[in-house]
């Protein structure tokens, strides 16, 4: 089940997240860490209602937030779809006690599914160059790369590639 989120999730999110965190370590991946994902961004995705849980044995084991305002990081992208109205996803994750189970895959059809009913033109999304699975993911979902990366040297000296589903309406 999917729900929004609530305040109460946070710490839970930041248990989560931080096991994510160290699997992908254990896997040469350094994606997120200690600085990254932390308490303000849940917040701020918890504040604008954009942060979304999937719950699984009466607890979160999966979550996304999306919004339609562009960050400014993306400004510099060479986006696919002209500009219009886009959805943006962030902080994509799942524990790995549950990952392999169609989880994230159900996080995101569920913000595509609200793109389009919010009538969007795309979805965007950024994702670590260095993760073969989530590009892997990615792809086999339909996304393209789009003409541009992304640094976020408090995370890692690789870059990020910015991604994007054009949608049919």
């Amino acid at each position: 089940m999917i729900r929004q989120a609530v305040k109460a999730d946070i710490a839970l999110l930041l248990d989560l997240t931080r096991a994510c965190a160290r699997h992908m370590i254990t896997q040469g991946i350094y994606q997120w860490n200690e600085v990254y994902p932390n308490e303000a961004a849940f917040l701020s995705d918890l504040n604008q209602n954009s942060l979304h849980v999937f719950i699984a044995d009466d607890k979160p084991v999966g979550c996304v937030s999306f919004y339609t305002e562009m960050d400014p990081e993306y400004k510099t992208m060479d986006w696919l779809v002209p500009e219009s109205k886009h959805l943006y996803v962030h902080r994509l994750a799942v524990h790995p006690q549950h990952q392999g189970q169609n989880i994230a895959r159900t996080l995101m059809d569920f913000a595509e599914d609200h793109a389009r009913e919010l009538g969007c033109a795309s979805v965007r999304l950024d994702t670590f160059s260095q993760n073969p699975r989530n590009l892997k993911f990615y792809n086999n979902r339909g996304y393209q790369k789009t003409g541009g990366t992304l640094y976020f040297p408090k995370q890692s000296e690789h870059p990020f590639v910015a991604l994007e589903l054009p949608l049919s309406h």
